[in-house]
């Protein structure tokens, strides 16, 4: 019972100290548990896959990953396998965030929010599904994907037209509930949502659930539920 009250939190940052000093003020937050730490990706991925944890905090320094180096930015490895992931920033660089999400990243952290609390809060908002960005980060994001363009969108000049049933997948989806909890939701197949999804990303150009839902966010007017 205490494990579905009690957020297993794993750090990883790329020194000891720093580690510890994030842990500590971590454990003092109601309802968090620093289960792990780590100075580098190896030793993250042992630790992750030890401790079970629900979601890590890894620092954009930490050796290793999961962003390779600040000079190929492009290429991430493999994100923490076993849960959910925010990188820690610090300085919020549009490359750094935009790769970190490509990555895997459900959230982004400036560390020069000094404020304990703010970051639990984090923690908790990607837990329940959401995904944690500022309003100037968001913007890096969204430029990001009017950038790279979406089949037709921009030459167009309207998004592309949902069904009624993709609208309600995509609400859902920007509400953070998982294919489960959506084909529940709407009395369907999970098999079903799968293939809904697949149609969505198609028409929209997108190629996550990330994507997806910043995309929702910023063109369909389908709802708000970004965190901070």
């Amino acid at each position: 019972m205490a494990r579905s009250n009690t957020i297993r939190v794993i750090t990883a940052d790329s020194n000891q100290m720093a580690c510890r000093l994030l842990s500590e003020a971590l454990s003092r937050e109601p309802g968090l548990m620093v289960v792990g730490s780590a100075t580098d990706y190896d030793a993250l991925l042992r630790s992750s896959e030890a401790a079970k944890p629900d979601i890590a905090l890894i620092s954009a320094t930490l050796p290793g990953g999961p962003l390779r180096s600040r000079s190929s930015l492009s290429q991430a490895q493999t994100p923490v396998p076993s849960c959910p992931w925010v990188l820690l920033l610090d300085e919020s660089e549009p490359q750094i965030i935009v790769s970190a999400f490509r990555a895997g990243a459900r959230g982004v952290f400036s560390r020069k929010e000094t404020d304990i609390r703010l970051l639990a809060k984090c923690i908790r908002r990607v837990i329940e599904g959401q995904v944690w960005v500022d309003t100037q980060q968001m913007l890096y994001l969204l430029d990001e994907l009017r950038g790279r363009g979406t089949q037709g969108v921009e030459a167009a000049g309207t998004p592309p037209k949902l069904t009624r049933r993709e609208e309600s997948v995509v609400k859902l989806v920007v509400q953070g509930l998982v294919n489960r909890e959506i084909a529940e939701k709407l009395h369907l197949s999970e098999h079903t949502i799968k293939n809904y999804l697949f149609r969505i990303f198609d028409k929209l150009g997108v190629s996550n659930r990330v994507e997806l839902a910043l995309y929702a966010v910023a063109r369909l007017n389908l709802g708000d539920e970004m965190a901070a």
